[in-house]
């Protein structure tokens, strides 16, 4: 009897260590699999057309062709890239799902909705691929009395309420990025949001709204070179290699100004170790190739690196646009 029970015990020992072991295998067969079995996709938190949603889609045709697979750009639009970022988080953590994750979806939006997520914009991530730095351009139609920065100042300053600008959402980096011009250069025009860059664009254009503002990458750098519209100022510190006749705004009578995006891919948290050393050494392998200068030409300096790296510059992130959140009042509803 008492011998029964020393096997019934130690069975019960082994199944679960059987189990783990068997759990542990699994997941090695899984990782040396990955990408291969099922379509890849990479999710954009923004309409068609913007430079979140281009650059996507450059990473996910040079990624498809390294990994002799398909991997989809799907655009889930809404609250400044939350949508997309809720699918990700819950998504299965198997490395099929990343999202385009840029400075508005993991740290603009943190710091608006800090206490309101479902999800955690760090806990629930993997950060394994850094893309690089993107900046935002102030643009106006060409029929705007002003040639300068200073003089659109100048302007608003005249005309307090009257002047707007469209951005590709509340909350997005581009909008941040005009409400810290407006607090420092305490000036006051309207803020016109669009469901996506590319909206904003087309109505500048058009010349329903006077100005707007977009990340450089994507279709503000062509609209800028054919004359379609103005651009008056960069956000970055320093100017930009593909509009290097075009100042900052630190140049223009902003002085200490400095907004630069970025662009990166994320993934679920849970995913494993070995399918995010994977993703992380082709993100960097596609970016040392023939894309980087395709990214470049679109206005993304390119800046991959490790994945702690990725996640060491998020959390400075959102802690720097926590306080303009906060001094600008825009935390979420």
């Amino acid at each position: 009897m008492h011998a029964l029970i020393r096997v019934s015990g130690l069975v019960a020992l082994l199944v679960p260590a059987v189990l783990f072991a068997q759990m542990l295998f699994a997941k090695a067969v899984f990782a040396q699999n990955f990408p291969g079995g099922k379509p890849a996709r990479i999710l954009v938190g923004f309409s068609p057309g913007g430079g979140v949603d281009t650059t996507a889609r450059m990473m996910a045709q040079a990624l498809g062709d390294l990994w002799g697979n398909t991997v989809l750009v799907e655009n889930r639009p809404g609250a400044a890239g939350n949508v997309a970022n809720e699918v990700t988080a819950k998504a299965p953590p198997d490395g099929y799902t990343m999202v385009l994750c840029n400075i508005g979806s993991h740290a603009i939006t943190p710091a608006r909705f800090a206490k309101k997520l479902s999800y955690d914009p760090i806990g629930d991530f993997a950060f394994p691929v850094m893309i690089g730095g993107v900046l935002n351009v102030f643009m106006v139609h060409p029929s705007m009395p002003v040639r300068s920065l200073q003089q659109y100042i100048d302007y608003a300053r005249k005309a307090p309420g009257k002047l707007n600008f469209g951005s590709s959402g509340v909350g997005a980096s581009p909008h941040l990025s005009i409400e810290l011009w407006k607090m420092m250069s305490k000036i006051n025009i309207v803020h016109v949001p669009y469901k996506g860059a590319a909206q904003a664009l087309g109505d500048a254009i058009s010349g329903h709204i006077e100005s707007s503002v977009g990340n450089l990458a994507g279709a503000p750098l062509a609209a800028i070179k054919a004359g379609r519209v103005r651009a008056l100022a960069v956000t970055s510190g320093v100017r930009s290699p593909q509009l290097p006749e075009v100042p900052t705004f630190a140049e223009s009578g902003v002085p200490g100004y400095d907004v630069t995006g970025w662009y990166g891919l994320c993934t679920q948290s849970r995913v494993p170790q070995a399918i995010l050393a994977r993703i992380n050494a082709d993100g960097n392998k596609i970016l040392a190739g023939p894309l980087k200068q395709r990214l470049e030409d679109q206005g993304v300096t390119v800046t991959p690196g490790t994945p702690e790296q990725f996640l060491a510059h998020v959390k400075v992130e959102i802690a720097k646009w926590t306080k303009v959140v906060a001094d600008a009042k825009l935390e979420g509803d």
